[in-house]
């Protein structure tokens, strides 16, 4: 177990760096659509390899752990000021390290972040008898109809089969678990006053892992909280509505730089 490494690109230009911070299941792949657009348009970018599952357990349990080695991935880069995009779990690391850390985070894109239900609805019931397992078929139709909308997978068999080999090792088991226990004890509307930058909430309709009804409620107390509500989504907008996903993201990186789009 590691924390994170990261694939990344410094531009020249001015301005922070986009980072991408993986997910619970999933790596920096699910980014891929945003990445390689700023990318190609020459913003300075990065994102992180590991799933959060892949990491030591002791990270993992840790919302403002998670953070920090987010950090140390952005300085072995060399990224400086950064607009942090997160998903799920990792969202909840972007809204505390854009309270922590001020200094470093210009602006958070949030999307389907824990923490104002109860327990993630992950599509996966792992009991000490192993009745249901992280592969095979009932993994991979459980997990699509958790994800997205519609219930068409947009993950290929590779991707699936990633995952759950992952779910395999008993370490990543044991991450997951520190993780969802530390989403439950994570104070999120605490963390929410101490966030001064700009913040995008982009949130699925359909999303039924972490519905958006219980954000809705509480982000107009926030000037600076933008919310965006995708059309056809689920959990995962930035793979099922990819598009959409990064025209608004790059509109909020513009404002936020200061440098057109």
């Amino acid at each position: 177990m590691t924390d994170f490494t990261a694939e990344y690109r410094l531009g020249d230009g001015a301005g922070p760096a986009v980072v991408f911070m993986s997910a619970l299941f999933a790596g920096g792949w699910i980014w891929d659509h945003p990445y390689a657009r700023l990318e190609r348009r020459g913003r300075s970018v990065l994102r992180t390899n590991e799933a959060i599952c892949a990491l030591d357990r002791r990270t993992a349990g840790s919302i403002e752990r998670l953070g920090d080695a987010l950090l140390d991935a952005c300085d072995e880069a060399g990224a400086g000021e950064i607009i942090l995009c997160a998903n799920s779990l990792g969202g909840l690391v972007a809204i505390d390290l854009a309270g922590r850390r001020p200094d470093r985070v210009l602006g958070i894109v949030v999307s389907g972040a824990p923490g104002l239900t109860a327990d993630p609805d992950v599509g996966l019931s792992f009991d000490r008898r192993g009745s249901v397992r992280p592969f095979g078929d009932e993994f991979g139709e459980r997990m699509v109809a958790a994800l997205f909308h519609g219930g068409r997978s947009l993950f290929s068999d590779e991707r699936l089969a990633e995952v759950g080999d992952m779910l395999r090792r008993p370490e990543s088991m044991v991450s997951m678990a520190r993780s969802l226990k530390a989403t439950r004890r994570y104070q999120v509307e605490a963390a929410l006053d101490r966030v001064a930058c700009p913040a995008l909430y982009v949130w699925g309709r359909h999303d039924r892992m972490t519905p958006p009804e219980p954000w809705l409620e509480v982000l107009p107390a926030y000037p600076d909280a933008e919310v965006l509500l995708v059309e056809d989504s689920g959990h995962i907008p930035m793979v099922e509505r990819a598009e959409e996903y990064t025209a608004a993201l790059e509109l909020f990186v513009a404002r936020c730089s200061g440098v057109p789009a």
